[in-house]
């Protein structure tokens, strides 16, 4: 997850609004605009700032690489583009029928 959508995310969580974060965090609304939109890349202190602002706390840690997903990772590189752009096709229009399913019930 990008460092944007992890403030985004805290923020959410929490129920804050930018302005509401940026007021807890002691930082201009715009600081918080310019980070979710991607444009400001957080330093690791303003990252664990504003997350601990929203309520949260920054865990970084490593782990043993899942078999399972280097595999899919593996076959997915096999397939030619033309395949993998027919899945994508295939998941698109599962998700866009679902939606449709449910603002129909």
């Amino acid at each position: 997850m990008i460092l944007s959508n992890i403030v985004r995310e805290a923020r959410r969580r929490a129920g804050l609004t930018q302005a509401m974060l940026a007021e807890r965090a002691h930082v201009p609304q715009s600081t918080i605009s310019r980070i979710e939109s991607g444009a400001r890349t957080p330093s690791t202190a303003m990252l664990e700032r504003l997350v601990d602002a929203a309520g949260y706390e920054v865990r970084i840690g490593l782990g043993e690489p899942d078999a399972q997903t280097t595999s899919l990772f593996e076959r997915t590189l096999q397939r030619t583009p033309a395949e993998r752009l027919a899945d994508a096709t295939r998941a698109a229009r599962f998700v866009l029928e679902g939606r449709a399913a449910l603002s129909d019930g």
